[in-house]
């Protein structure tokens, strides 16, 4: 289960930076500005989370409960614009924020 979970978080990581990458090149980028700033968000917390996981942090439980809100709010997110980047994130954010939320 921890391993799945540090996997889960570095495939959400990389789909929300592809998806930070791709919003900054879509002609409206003012309307994507939401969504940046959370893959970006999530991205971050993700590769920490793997991180405190693989490392046996003693803030492991509260860095995967963030790590489990981010990203939720993240596919919240991604979840209203129609682009596959947006699509892909949300499903990899979903399948994060649910590993995160059983391992915490």
């Amino acid at each position: 289960m921890t391993q799945n979970c540090i996997d889960l978080c570095i495939t959400c990581a990389i789909a929300c930076l592809k998806c930070e990458a791709a919003c900054l090149r879509e002609k409206d980028v003012k309307l994507m500005t939401r969504c940046i700033e959370l893959d970006k968000q999530c991205a971050a917390i993700c590769y920490l989370a793997a991180d405190a996981i693989a490392s046996k942090s003693e803030f492991g439980d509260e860095i995967c409960r963030l790590c489990s809100d981010i990203c939720e709010a993240c596919a919240e997110e991604c979840e209203k614009h129609s682009f596959q980047h947006c699509k892909d994130c949300a499903e990899a954010c979903r399948k994060c924020a649910a590993e995160c939320h059983i391992i915490h």
